[in-house]
């Protein structure tokens, strides 16, 4: 017996499936003992508390060299800090099983940042750490040189305030935004970031290893800023020779550089 289907009813998905862009925080895992990871880990994130609570975190394995780690006990620990820990990546085949049992996802690329903060609010970066955020999924050279920015890509233009909650990705090139970003919005660029307007949420340029790029900001109030990984998290913190002042920032070393313009 057929059951006959009315075709004035109309049938709404119930999910989709897309593709998008974030920046990510990395924890890159040194030591195998939970109890140091922890220890160190609550300093660092000391002066930063708001920005990286409930934060989503990829776990990076490279430095363990293939050392065995308790997932469980780290995940448990993660959780302590109020950190969200989605995956990991760089770990060995084995690594990478015990991470899935745990239910942690594998990830293979993508524009990651570290978590890097220290009583100061000046973020520092080991050179380490630069290197593997270069090459996410490895450091062969043919992917040193996909990393580079093409500087022959138009910059991408943004006339309209950015909201909190919006990211805008400026792909292969430079961002020049020339209204409000809002607290909470987050902007993020291959290359430069220019922002000729009060800058309030959070810049990210050079996303895929690019040392050499700059953010220019009319008025400086962000929460976070970073280039090529190297962060520097101001929240109510900013000293007042660039509070909502023309600045720049710029890689001196492993050392972020704010200076007014």
């Amino acid at each position: 017996m057929q059951t006959e289907v009315d075709d004035s009813v109309k049938f709404e998905a119930a999910v989709d499936l897309k593709g998008s862009v974030f920046t990510l925080p990395v924890l890159q895992i040194c030591s195998a003992s939970i109890e140091a990871i922890e220890l160190e880990l609550t300093e660092r994130l000391s002066a930063a508390l708001k920005f990286f609570k409930h934060a989503p975190v990829v776990i990076d394995l490279e430095k363990l060299a293939g050392q065995a780690l308790d997932f469980s006990a780290l995940l448990q620990m993660l959780a302590r800090q109020d950190l969200v820990s989605v995956g990991v990546k760089n770990g060995t085949a084995q690594q990478n099983a015990l991470a899935v049992s745990a239910g942690l996802a594998i990830l293979k690329g993508g524009p990651l940042q570290n978590i890097m903060s220290d009583t100061n609010v000046a973020v520092q970066k080991a050179t380490a750490n630069k290197s593997a955020e270069k090459n996410t999924s490895s450091n062969t050279d043919s992917n040193r040189e996909n990393n580079i920015v093409n500087h022959s890509v138009p910059a991408k233009i943004v006339t309209q305030p950015v909201r909190s909650g919006q990211q805008i990705y400026a792909r292969g090139g430079d961002l020049i935004v020339m209204a409000a970003v809002n607290p909470g919005a987050e902007i993020v660029a291959d290359g430069n970031i220019h922002v000729y307007a009060p800058m309030k949420g959070r810049a990210l340029a050079g996303v895929l290893g690019d040392t050499k790029a700059r953010i220019f900001c009319q008025s400086m109030q962000a929460e976070l800023i970073a280039i090529a990984g190297n962060f520097r998290v101001f929240e109510d913190q900013m000293p007042d020779d660039i509070r909502s002042k023309s600045v720049q920032a710029f890689l001196d070393g492993d050392h972020l550089v704010v200076t007014p313009l």
